[in-house]
């Protein structure tokens, strides 16, 4: 199964499919994952992690909730999932640029995937933009 496929077949997205917000959708996802993952790994760390920890986690909710609000399509929002994918946004740059300082894999893994879901969301703010 699909979440760009789910999205897709929704009755009031049709030909309206944003491909590039479907893919945000599916970033935000897996990011939401990942830092909740990373945020755990952190604390078994030895070392103090506490401020990656907070981020992670913040990210991660953050992702939730992206994601979230952007696979409702019925009488869609577009002015709070314009807003979320620009907070999604940040909440990904400062995680992957506090994970980024760590040598340990989960850190590194996840400052990937931060970049990435940032990313995607840029290009589906670009491409509502450019729609309406």
């Amino acid at each position: 199964m699909s979440i760009k496929e789910m999205i897709a077949d929704h009755p009031q997205v049709g030909a309206n499919f944003n491909e590039e917000l479907a893919e945000a959708v599916k970033h935000a996802m897996y990011c939401a994952a990942i830092c909740n993952s990373c945020a755990d790994a952190c604390s078994a760390e030895a070392m103090a992690m506490a401020e990656c920890i907070r981020v992670c986690s913040d990210c991660s909710d953050i992702c939730t909730a992206t994601y979230r609000v952007a696979t409702r399509r019925t009488a869609g929002n577009v002015a709070v999932l314009k807003a979320m994918l620009e907070t999604c946004i940040e909440a990904c740059v400062a995680c992957e640029g506090e994970c980024s300082r760590h040598d340990n894999p989960h850190c590194q893994r996840c400052a990937q995937m931060c970049q990435e879901c940032a990313d995607d969301c840029r290009r589906a703010l670009e491409v509502m933009n450019r729609n309406g």
